[in-house]
């Protein structure tokens, strides 16, 4: 009798701004710089709703319905610009926890990719800034998907990436449109907010609270042999 192979690799798929790093900082103030530019004011308020989504899914209300694909392009490029500019002068904030998690699954064996609405020049830029960059190598963003969250295409792009099937992967989001993304590509997740408390499988304020095992309890070792 043939032993049957089993696949026991296993991945976690970091959502980036307010996961692993505190960028919303220095998104608002590029947002802002950008609007400036075009002669318009941004609130507080309409960077909150904004946040985490994709540029075509808020720019027509903030430029107008009449602003082209090409030109919404362009001014997502702008903004981009402006704010890698300023993580790379400012620096960036890894969040309570981060480096210590992404470094103890790495060495735990766990595959690990970032998933994110951003541009990959961001991720990159802010792995870097944080030190994860030689921790987590696999990125996924925006130009790798038609649909941004909560289409669960990102998640399962980055399952594809890491070859890892979606039911061995475990999201970490921070926002209620990645949680939903997640449980639309059939993945578990872990909840990270200090503000809100998230549907997720786990959710706490920060990745300082998790317990030890928490990654491991949420993909138990498949049976058989």
């Amino acid at each position: 009798m043939h032993k049957r192979t089993i696949d026991r690799s296993r991945a976690v798929l970091w959502d980036m701004d307010g996961t692993l790093a505190d960028s919303g900082e220095q998104h608002w103030e590029a947002w802002r710089e950008a609007m400036a530019a075009t002669g318009r004011t941004l609130t507080r308020e309409q960077f909150t709703a904004a946040f985490g989504q994709r540029n075509e899914s808020f720019l027509r209300e903030w430029l107008g319905r009449e602003v082209t694909a090409e030109a919404i392009a362009r001014f997502g490029d702008d903004k981009e610009a402006v704010y890698r500019r300023r993580i790379a002068t400012d620096g960036l904030r890894a969040l309570p926890g981060a480096v210590t998690w992404a470094t103890r699954l790495r060495d735990a064996g766990w595959r690990q990719a970032v998933a994110s609405s951003a541009p990959r020049a961001n991720v990159e830029v802010m792995l870097r800034a944080i030190g994860l960059d030689a921790v987590i190598t696999v990125i996924v963003g925006a130009e790798n998907v038609v649909h941004g969250k909560p289409a669960p295409d990102v998640f399962l792009a980055a399952a594809r990436a890491v070859n890892v099937p979606p039911d061995r992967c475990v999201v970490v989001e921070d926002a209620a449109v990645g949680v939903e993304a997640a449980r639309r590509a059939g993945m578990r997740c872990i909840g990270v907010s200090a503000t809100t408390r998230l549907s997720a499988d786990v959710a706490v304020g920060s990745l300082e609270e998790l317990a030890p095992g928490a990654f491991d309890s949420l993909l138990p070792q498949p049976a058989g042999v």
